[in-house]
């Protein structure tokens, strides 16, 4: 029953369609012993997706509903993963995520996404998705797709948003009904003065000209900087004390002025805010209970603090966490964004931009993004992952159901004197698929191109030979033979190319069996690595790396 029940689950988050991997990896995860029974596991698994799959998804939801109800619970978070409780939880936790959309989400950024909606599952509350799409400047600006793909990314990897997008490009009018108020209570004030004298300002704690302006003449002067100041001639800015030990934090902008187009309201406002000002407003009116955010950001933390005080709010609970590095992994969005708007990558899902979509096209499953993202704890202890942790992940998922093949890479024609012909069946999985894969054999065989064939040499799985002249069938561990791909020479073959995810392409032949695949079907490669298969046509198919 408990196949069927994860099975439902499965299919009723992904559409109808149940993931064999996702379930396998789930019941092995409630009773590690079932590993000594894979094959039996994996078999009653394929019937049960076998009749899952056929349903409606009505009548999945419905069944789950019957059978399961509480497998359909929100709140419900992964066992195999523990966070520490948080602070000052007194009813329900509110948390929001405030992606700025220059471009989509990529693996580097699943920590923070996955960590607040984990938390959100945990305590019953709600995840509220907030554009933070402020103007920007000319070096991060905001990418249009970016409001499609965070949204799409965010679901794909579960996080739960439960109320409809907010955007800050619609709430100007209510960022400039407060920076009145900070204005009345005499906490800002507009400045002008160039950039050269801010500096020496700020280093000196040096209190601006600008800042003895009265309530009346500033309000006159933040008035203008919507008609009449031109860009960079004038900003708002909050009076802090002169004397904070940080000189960043003294007299920060809250609102400047862009005259940038903005691909949501055009040119409708040229005033726009600083990122913290529009925080604090929000995280108080949209009631947050608990802030997660990176250490880096600290500063910004005092700052919302600092205007919560002026307006008299009570403070949520903030949470800073270490930034991670990941070894392994080069990430630029500013870099891919250009590299995608010259065509130079193939889109946002290029495997070059790790983004989201590229990884789910590569073949990375959400249950492992989620695993591996929560993995990385919430603490202030800085730390370097290697990307293969994620891969890990990935492969206990997809080990057990990705079919074996061969292929051979920029291959060439050798031949072996006095092989014997042969007709031999290999298993389409070690462990679960037994036989499938036929093979007939004679003296001529595709060899990748980059090998030698110096010592002892086994085709893998067939047998072993030295200066291309056969030895023996039987695989003797005495040997010590090196293992190579083969294949034997027939017109069967097929053409394959592979994408990697340095953008380049292997291509090579593959073995007959390929062709029964279905797209989007994981396979391995043997002693290659795992890949999707992406798109399949006459002449050639195509897959995407995902890892080893």
């Amino acid at each position: 029953m408990d196949i069927l029940k994860f099975a439902l689950q499965n299919a009723v988050k992904y559409n109808g369609k149940a993931n064999s991997g996702a379930i396998i990896g789930k019941l092995l995860s409630e009773n590690p012993k079932l590993k000594s029974k894979m094959k039996d596991v994996a078999k009653e698994v394929s019937q049960v997706i076998k009749e899952v799959n056929s349903m409606s998804l009505k009548d999945q939801l419905d069944k789950l509903k019957k059978i399961a109800p509480e497998l359909l619970e929100k709140k419900e978070v992964k066992k195999e993963r523990e966070l520490p409780e948080l602070k000052n939880v007194k009813d329900k936790v509110v948390m929001r995520l405030a992606p700025y959309p220059s471009g989509p989400l990529h693996i580097g950024n699943t920590k923070t996404y996955v960590t607040n909606d984990y938390y959100v599952k945990k305590y019953g509350g709600k995840l509220i998705l907030v554009m933070d799409d402020t103007i920007g400047s000319n070096e991060k600006n905001i990418s249009e797709e970016a409001y499609t793909l965070i949204p799409e990314s965010l679901k794909w990897i579960e996080v739960n948003i439960e109320e409809d997008i907010i955007y800050k490009s619609d709430r100007l009018e209510i960022y400039y009904e407060f920076a009145e108020e900070l204005i009345k209570k005499e906490k800002a004030y507009v400045c002008s003065c160039d950039s050269e004298t801010l500096r020496e300002n700020r280093v000196k704690g040096k209190i601006c000209d600008c800042r003895a302006t009265s309530v009346e003449k500033t309000l006159d002067l933040w008035k203008k900087m919507f008609d009449e100041f031109k860009e960079g001639e004038a900003a708002l800015r909050i009076k802090t004390s002169m004397d904070h030990p940080n000189p960043a934090f003294r007299d920060r902008v809250l609102f400047r002025i862009c005259e940038r187009k903005h691909p949501r309201v055009g040119k409708k406002y040229r005033v726009w805010p600083l990122l913290e000002f529009s925080w604090a407003i929000d995280d108080h009116l949209l009631g947050a209970t608990h802030i997660l955010r990176g250490k880096d950001l600290m500063m910004e933390s005092d700052m919302e603090k600092y205007i919560w005080d002026i307006f008299g709010w009570k403070h949520p609970e903030l949470i800073h966490t270490a930034l991670v590095q990941l070894e392994g992994v080069k990430i630029s969005k500013s870099k891919s964004k250009k590299e995608v708007m010259e065509g130079i990558y193939s889109g946002w899902d290029d495997p070059r931009t790790w983004s989201l979509q590229s990884l789910k096209r590569r073949g990375i499953l959400p249950e492992a993004i989620r695993n591996f993202s929560l993995s990385l704890g919430v603490n202030q202890n800085e730390i370097t992952v290697p990307i293969e942790n994620l891969y890990a992940e990935n492969r206990k998922l997809i080990d057990f159901v990705a079919r074996r093949y061969f292929f051979v890479e920029d291959p060439k024609k050798i031949k072996i004197k006095n092989a014997p012909k042969m007709k031999v069946e290999l298993n389409l999985h070690p462990d679960m698929q037994k036989g499938g894969r036929f093979f007939e054999t004679t003296d001529e065989f595709y060899v990748p191109s980059k090998e030698n064939f110096t010592g002892i040499i086994r085709f893998i799985h067939l047998f072993n030979f030295e200066k291309k002249e056969f030895v023996s069938e039987e695989h003797d561990s005495k040997l010590k033979a090196r293992m190579m791909h083969w294949l034997p020479v027939k017109d069967d073959n097929v053409k394959v190319e592979v994408l990697m995810p340095d953008g380049s392409l292997k291509k090579g032949l593959a073995e007959k069996s390929v062709e029964h695949l279905k797209e989007n079907d994981m396979i391995q490669f043997e002693r290659f690595g795992f890949c999707r298969l992406d798109k399949k046509d006459k002449t050639k198919m195509t897959f995407w790396f995902a890892h080893k």
